[in-house]
């Protein structure tokens, strides 16, 4: 049972967020059939699956909302700002109830379930329906479970009404038909079939239990309403569904939409869905089977039984084209279901652990086997290798996912943080099929939180002001994705207006970041909003203003071995660009030595190797073809003693759209790097991403490519660069 709950948890949660989804398309203009549909199967969805696993207490709320969701699909009332609110405070409700479930309760939490009345009877303002009406009509719109059997309700005037008593209505003292007689109140019953399949062998009934369901064809001009009171005190204990009089090709349409994902035959779709008998659909088979003998005598084609029901006036065309649809849709669906496993994050993790080591144990035996100098060894360790590295790439794809699933949940956030800012703002979403790691998906969700508040509620300004500076009352805010140099760019961009870096600084003063008189570049204050307790807002908000957000941002995306900067323009906008890698566990690395010590640079970061030559450099520059290329020296950088080879080489490296040089002694080629993160205790030391274990046991430090492009960059500012016209050109080897 707790695996079920689980399950269900997993995929209600999945339904929701379809819901929401739905809901924010539908209140920005996307009224049309197929996307009301969709939030109604999804809200049906988890109604049902919740009485499955018997949590009434959602299947009860759920119900609310489908309610309501069914007038809408009605016409019976209209999409509006305050009716998407209403059923998005449903679905936070339902989210709610759910993370009451993910904590082992089956029922829900007092203050939760007081809150969700308040959402219930807010949505019942929209309805009209009393909770005593819906306790009453608590029952699934769905005729899957019903089979019918007499009269044609496509030509027919009167009122259909399928009923299937449940089992202890006897038991609870209600006599079925006393339900009939008493309909004979509302007018005349024309025609009544009584279901008795699911009536057991004798041996195997009980006389306390009701087997018999019915099909009535009711001639009145009493309303459904009135017609559904009269089952009012069974509706829990039955399964009932009226179809209306003169009842119009789309109501069957409707029918077939609705029905339960199953895997059914034309006719079983036909018949669940009422538009056709079953004494029509046996008739339509019997002919089949008969057409059948005849094409195999005459070797024509066997006639279909969608035809032979059309060409019998059994059933309109359209009706059977929508079933077929509706069977190739369940068809295309189950396949895809088929397709997919699940699979524990916690099991991949292991996986990539394993497939970690196998690569470090890959790259020893090369080793040995490159010592030995044994020519078939050496060809063996490296088809293994090979095998190893397609394992590894193959390993690693299983935990790519999109990051379109992130970014979506922003429409929510910025529909409601608007409203609550009184803005008009709208979401844009680019690159939604980036793929990264799935830990760096579940780790960047807050850092893009902070931004995206920020950019609504710092950056956009009020329709007023934009209006004065000529600029369109509508915001915009913008998160875009996409690969760069083996590496993930996730930007979060607003139209507002832009970071003003005097008012920056002025506030950098005031709270002691910086001292008076400081000479600081446009981008380093600029940079400043990033220290911790930095704020220019003057008031606290809900959103902002207490000094903390922007500093978390960036701790938490250097966790992830990323880095953020801003692009800001005053009265244009501002532009956050946040680089990750695209894994935590294994990369691609270029092997390099200086004196003992071994050093890895991510390959994708690698754009050339050059040999440094003395009369080549002046200062810490080089002239790259024409390019002026600032350099690190790692020897000096990381202190390691000992004097430089006579050829020393330059690792030529970008990142973030800037180049820079790494002089290292040896080039000692490609190697599969395992990523080690460092401890708590080496956090704050510069230039280093990670660690990784070689092939012959030792340990090489990973270098962080954006830092060291960042530092070779600075350090050369400060000494006044030369041009690239006093620097001898070097040409890559």
């Amino acid at each position: 049972m707790e695996e079920l709950i689980s399950v269900f948890a997993q995929e209600a949660r999945e339904q929701l967020t379809a819901m929401e989804e739905g809901l924010l398309l539908m209140e920005q203009g996307g009224h049309d059939a197929e996307t009301l549909n969709a939030v109604f199967r999804a809200a049906h969805t988890i109604k049902g699956a919740s009485g499955v696993v018997e949590l009434h207490h959602i299947e009860k709320f759920t119900h609310v909302l489908e309610n309501l969701l069914d007038k809408l699909r009605n016409d019976e009332i209209q999409v509006s700002g305050e009716l998407i609110s209403a059923l998005l405070k449903g679905c936070d409700h339902i989210g709610a109830l759910l993370d009451r479930v993910d904590q082992g309760y089956m029922d829900a939490d007092p203050v939760v379930q007081k809150s969700g009345e308040v959402t219930a009877d807010e949505l019942r303002t929209f309805t009209g329906a009393s909770p005593a009406a819906e306790n009453a009509n608590m029952v699934e719109a769905n005729v899957g479970n019903v089979e019918r059997t007499g009269g044609d309700t496509a030509i027919s005037d009167c009122w259909h009404i399928s009923i299937r008593f449940g089992r202890d209505v006897l038991k609870m003292g209600m006599e079925p038909l006393a339900f009939l007689r008493y309909l004979l109140n509302l007018g005349e019953i024309a025609h009544l079939a009584t279901l008795y399949d699911a009536m057991p062998n004798g041996e195997d009934m009980d006389p306390e239990c009701c087997y018999l369901g019915f099909e009535i064809t009711l001639r009145s001009h009493a309303s459904k309403e009135q017609i559904e009171n009269v089952f009012s005190f069974c509706r829990d204990e039955c399964d009932l569904y009226i179809l209306p009089p003169n009842s119009k090709m789309d109501d069957y349409l409707g029918l077939i939409e609705r029905l339960p994902e199953e895997s059914l035959r034309l006719g079983e779709i036909l018949v669940k869905s009422g538009a056709l008998t079953q004494e029509e659909l046996e008739q339509g088979l019997r002919r089949q089977v008969a057409a059948a003998k005849i094409a195999e005598a005459t070797e024509q084609p066997t006639p279909q039984l969608g035809d032979i029901l059309i060409d019998k006036k059994m059933v309109q065309p359209e009706i059977v084209e929508a079933a077929a649809a509706k069977q190739k849709q369940v068809a295309e669906k189950k396949s895809a279901d088929a397709r997919l496993i699940r699979v524990q994050a916690d099991k991949l993790d292991q996986l990539i652990d394993l497939v970690g080591e196998l690569v470090i144990a890959g790259a020893s035996a090369n080793l040995l086997a490159q010592k030995s100098k044994q020519v078939t060894l050496v060809e063996a360790t490296s088809v293994l290798s090979r095998l190893v590295e397609n394992i590894r790439d193959s390993a690693l794809q299983l935990r790519m996912v999109q990051i379109g699933e992130t970014f979506n949940r922003f429409n929510r956030v910025v529909r409601d943080t608007s409203r609550e800012l009184g803005k008009d703002i709208d979401l844009i979403i680019t690159g939604a099929e980036t793929e990264l790691d799935k830990s760096v998906v579940e780790k960047i969700g807050d850092p893009l939180m902070h931004l995206v508040r920020n950019a609504l509620d710092h950056g956009i300004e009020p329709a007023d002001v934009r209006a004065a500076n000529g600029k369109p009352v509508k915001g915009r805010v913008e998160l875009n994705a996409f690969h760069d140099s083996g590496s993930i760019i996730i930007e979060v961009v607003d139209d507002g207006g832009g970071l003003k870096a005097e008012k920056i600084q002025a506030k950098a003063i005031e709270k002691g970041i910086i001292q008076p008189g400081q000479t600081l570049s446009e981008q380093e204050i600029v940079n400043l909003i990033f220290e911790a307790g930095f704020s220019t807002m003057e008031k606290v908000s809900n959103l902002s203003g207490r000094g903390v957000g922007m500093d978390v941002v960036r701790r938490n995306i250097q966790a992830l071995r990323g880095q953020v900067d801003v692009k800001t323009e005053v009265g244009v906008g501002s532009r956050f660009i946040i680089r990750l890698p695209l894994t935590l566990a294994i990369i691609d690395g270029f092997l390099t030595s200086v004196g003992a010590f071994s050093y890895v640079i991510p390959l994708d970061s690698v754009v050339e190797c050059l040999e440094l030559r003395d009369d080549a450099t002046r200062g810490h520059m080089l002239n790259l073809r024409g390019e002026v290329l600032p350099f690190i020296r790692l020897r000096e950088f990381f202190d390691v003693e000992g004097a430089p080879p006579q050829r020393e080489n330059v690792v030529v490296i970008s990142a973030g759209g800037r180049k820079a040089g790494i002089v290292v002694d040896q080039l000692l080629g490609e190697f599969q790097t395992v990523i080690k993160p460092l401890g708590s205790l080496f956090k704050h030391l510069r230039g280093i991403g990670g660690s990784t274990i070689l092939g012959s046991g030792e340990v090489a430090l990973i270098l962080d490519v954006q830092a060291l492009t960042h530092l070779a960059s600075q350090t050369e500012e400060r000494r006044h660069p030369i041009g690239a016209h006093a620097v001898p050109a070097l040409e890559a080897r």
